[in-house]
């Protein structure tokens, strides 16, 4: 596990990313994993307690290390193209092109707040203007969504993620993908000795 350990940190040096804030990032995870470490300790599978947070710990940088190296639109057209479900993959990229749309809604609701200095009053007060504004942002938002769905079908959406480059396999890729095939590989069968 330490050579994975140190092979993960060392794709995220490579990767120009910060160190400190991956790690941090990647031991969120850490609590959930611990309760079932603790549930697998009381039933006496001791190497199974310590696995889990390790295991979960690494899974987690790994997954940090694709998602700050690859766009989400790369992503999920390699996934389109491993067989992955394609209403799944609609979902997740609608999810992640909506949330943006959510969020832009609310930075002007809140400008606008700001503006007729909407931030006054009690808790009581402001628990009303915070329910009654984010059922405004949602009703917004949801007529954005249906706008640019309407724009999207009259653009000739038909279901598919369509990318405005497609990636060509360079030498690079493959020395690459070798390395992540043979090193992973070899930590495997020397830890198998």
């Amino acid at each position: 596990m330490a050579a994975y350990f140190f092979l993960l940190c060392g794709s995220v040096l490579l990767a120009r990313l910060p160190l400190k804030a991956i790690l941090l990032r990647a031991a969120v995870v850490l609590p959930f994993s611990a309760t079932f470490a603790c549930v697998s300790l009381l039933s006496g599978t001791t190497e199974r307690a310590i696995g889990i947070p390790v295991k979960s710990f690494l899974s987690a940088l790994g997954v940090l290390l694709v998602v700050a190296t690859t766009p989400l639109p790369q992503i999920l057209k390699a996934l389109e193209s491993l067989g992955a479900p394609r209403i799944a993959l609609l979902v997740i990229q609608f999810l992640y092109r909506y949330l943006f749309v959510i969020f832009e809604q609310a930075q002007h609701m809140r400008l606008a707040a700001k503006c007729r200095g909407g931030f006054g009053g009690g808790h009581r007060s402001k628990f009303k203007a915070a329910a009654g504004a984010l059922a405004v942002l949602f009703g917004r938002s949801y007529e954005r969504a249906e706008g640019i769905h309407q724009a999207m079908l009259a653009r000739g959406f038909d279901g598919h993620l369509r990318l405005l480059s497609t990636g060509r396999i360079r030498a690079v890729d493959v020395a690459f993908l070798t390395a992540a095939v043979a090193i992973p590989l070899a930590f495997r069968i020397g830890a198998g000795r």
